[in-house]
């Protein structure tokens, strides 16, 4: 009987050691453009939700996603490595394209993921919204509860399709129940918007009723679901009194989606999301940046990256000087939950706690960052910032480079975001420099996927 009142105490203990871990809510966008919030001086795109988290939480201008495309950059998200690691170096399709471009199937399900770690310091976990670290014209890939997750709702992957506009819903649904259980939990909010097609609900439709563009208005229409389905969310934690434990953080995984010449407004078919507008509604401004998606210039790789958490992080800041990029998500997400890495596991990202609550700033990459997406040179002339097939920043630098490196410019991106002053012949030595780090970095990747990332279709192909 004496047993009892210890044993009480240690699982009170226990109990409230999980309740003071923060909740960690990620809303990755998809396509969505540094320019295209409201709070970033859009002329008509209105995003009073995201707006509330960077009034209420600090907007870091310049973070950089690992890719200019879908899947590895959430790979990069996923593992905390450059998806080059993976041979991911673009989006997974169907696989006898996946195969023509070298790549892997699937994200290896032995690869070190951030929800397992979350999962092993005692979080629940989540994933509801886009997921395409496989495909779903791929139906033998791994689900997401492979990769770490308790409980998913997902679309671009085997199995069924969660609908697009169901993520809020879900999460919703999620956050109460951790609540209950009392548990810490890890949501990935990964939301369709604003990729096309584009899903267009006459609710929205009808708030941009009176603008003369009708691309603009579709645009316009869709962004603003996915901020109130946001602000729903944002609303919930208020509700439960979680808000002031809750880190939050808006992002997208890559710029905006531009069509590379005149398009027709027409509608299309997607197998994972149904029927919706094209291409020709796409209506992404970079803030000034060059290049789009796909492009590994800054309007390719620089996006929103909004974080709010109270107390802890500053209200109403904007830092336009640390380099921060979605490597450092892994390595910060598991140091504020007390996570454990696993064995030998090294990320290429830094921690970066400190810098989101405003402790210090970082102005240069104490650790450089590399990029690979193949690119077509010399640039095609309808989209002539899209033949950058390698880059890596270090410290003040950015170099960039064409697939055989037989072409390079150097900015110095601490200053020159919009990357218009090429310094490659004013600073010869920082070029030599930066380009050996690219050869020594292209030497460490492997040749070819490996493991069990194939699906059985490879057989079949000749």
């Amino acid at each position: 009987m004496r047993l009892i009142p210890v044993l009480s105490l240690f699982i009170g203990v226990l109990f409230n050691s999980h309740a003071a871990k923060p909740n960690i809510l990620f809303i990755f966008a998809d396509d969505w453009g540094w320019g295209d919030l409201s709070c970033h001086g859009h002329p008509y795109v209105k995003t009073p939700n995201v707006d509330r988290l960077a009034k209420e939480g600090t907007d870091f201008h310049k973070f950089t996603v690992a890719s200019g495309v879908c899947s590895p950059s959430r790979t990069a998200v996923m593992t905390g490595h450059f998806p080059a690691r993976y041979n991911i170096d673009g989006h997974f399709a169907w696989v006898p394209s996946n195969a023509k471009r070298g790549m892997p199937d699937w994200l290896d399900t032995k690869a070190p993921t951030l929800p397992r770690m979350l999962k092993g310091a005692g979080y629940a976990t989540a994933h509801f919204g886009k997921w395409h670290l496989a495909n779903n014209m791929i139906p033998d890939s791994p689900l997401p509860s492979a990769y770490g997750y308790d409980t998913y709702g997902a679309f671009n992957c085997a199995g069924e399709q969660m609908p697009v506009h169901e993520d809020a819903v879900n999460a919703i649904k999620f956050i109460k129940k951790a609540k209950r259980d009392g548990k810490p939990f890890f949501i990935n909010l990964w939301l369709h918007e604003p990729h096309t097609p584009f899903h267009t609900v006459p609710k929205y439709e009808w708030r941009f009723r009176d603008m003369e563009s009708e691309t603009g208005a579709i645009y316009a229409s869709v962004l603003s679901h996915a901020d109130d389905r946001i602000g729903e969310v944002l609303d919930t934690l208020d509700r439960l009194k979680l808000t002031d434990n809750t880190l939050v953080i808006f992002s997208s995984d890559n710029g905006p989606a531009r069509s590379a010449g005149p398009s027709e407004l027409k509608l299309q078919y997607d197998t994972a999301t149904g029927a919706g507008w094209g291409i020709a509604a796409a209506k992404g401004i970079t803030g000034g940046r060059k290049g789009y998606k796909a492009s590994l210039f800054e309007g390719g790789i620089g996006v929103p990256f909004i974080v709010r958490w109270p107390g802890k992080v500053a209200a109403g800041k904007v830092d336009n000087t640390s380099m921060i990029s979605a490597v450092d998500l892994l390595p910060t997400f598991c140091d504020i939950a007390g996570a454990k890495y696993p064995n030998a596991y090294q990320p290429d990202g830094l921690v970066i706690t400190d810098i989101l609550q405003g402790k210090k700033e970082l102005p240069t990459r104490t650790k450089p960052l590399f990029w690979k997406h193949p690119s077509r040179w010399p640039a095609p002339k309808t989209r002539p910032d899209h033949w950058v097939s390698y880059a890596v920043v270090y410290g003040e630098w950015k170099l960039v480079a064409n697939r055989d490196l037989s072409h390079t410019q150097l900015y110095r991106i601490t200053e020159d975001t919009s990357e218009k002053n090429d310094l490659t012949d004013a600073e010869p030595a920082a070029s030599k420099d930066m380009l050996a780090r690219l050869n020594t970095w292209q030497t460490s990747l492997p040749e070819k996927p490996s493991g069990d990332v194939f699906s059985a279709e490879r057989k079949q192909l000749k």
